[in-house]
């Protein structure tokens, strides 16, 4: 056998041996959420987080709360935006989902999952200040939307019904919903508002003659 001829063998045999050889799989990191993008302004404020007793229920848009998922609660973004959270004291960020209403508590603007929370160091704090930027919104969300201000949140249902009653003589509109949790909650919403625009001028209104009250969306 001449040089050439062992080189042409040694050349086959190579090749043969890489095409039966696995190559290791490479980890990726999961996809984005495929959703068209939209230009929202950012928000600022507190964000908080929650757990149990909520873990386990159904959330307000229906599907079942999983602390260790990625998802949040707001007060007037759609169900199924994506919005990334940053938390302003170490540049931490978190993209998540929103499925819930809340918080409901003045100042804070975003109720973190316990795994969203724990990304961005918001365990311990318990609250933190952040920036809110909204990455996509699910088309269906486009469409024309109602408003309203909660104006309290009662255990009780009787005292919730006469507070909605007050709330339909003084304001023309109100309703009551529930909020599962331990104990659940009874939710007084007032108003029925085509913006938020108009739904925030009666938020400033019933402030102003009744005390706190917050802009929520009514799904």
């Amino acid at each position: 056998m001449n040089r050439r001829s062992a080189l042409v063998i040694f050349s086959l045999l190579a090749a043969q041996s890489c095409a039966k050889r696995k190559h290791p799989r490479s980890a990726q990191a999961p996809a984005a959420p495929n959703l068209p993008a939209q230009v929202v302004s950012p928000e600022t404020g507190l964000a908080s987080w929650y757990g149990h007793p909520y873990h386990g229920r159904a959330a307000a848009d229906g599907e079942i709360y999983d602390m260790e998922k990625l998802t949040a609660a707001h007060r007037t973004l759609p169900f199924g935006t994506w919005v990334r959270v940053t938390n302003v004291s170490n540049s931490k960020t978190v993209d998540v989902r929103i499925i819930d209403r809340g918080p409901f508590v003045d100042g804070r603007i975003i109720d973190l999952s316990h795994a969203a929370a724990r990304a961005v160091d918001l365990i311990a704090a318990g609250v933190a200040e952040v920036r809110i930027d909204v990455l996509s919104v699910p088309p269906s969300a486009l469409s024309s939307a109602l408003f309203a201000v909660q104006v309290g949140a009662f255990e009780d249902k009787t005292r919730a019904e006469r507070v909605r009653e007050r709330m339909e003589r003084e304001y023309g509109a109100a309703q009551i919903t529930l909020r599962n949790g331990n104990p659940p909650l009874w939710r007084v919403l007032a108003g029925k508002e085509p913006s938020e625009a108009r739904a925030s001028a009666l938020a400033e209104r019933i402030r102003a003659e009744m005390g706190p009250a917050f802009l929520v969306r009514l799904d």
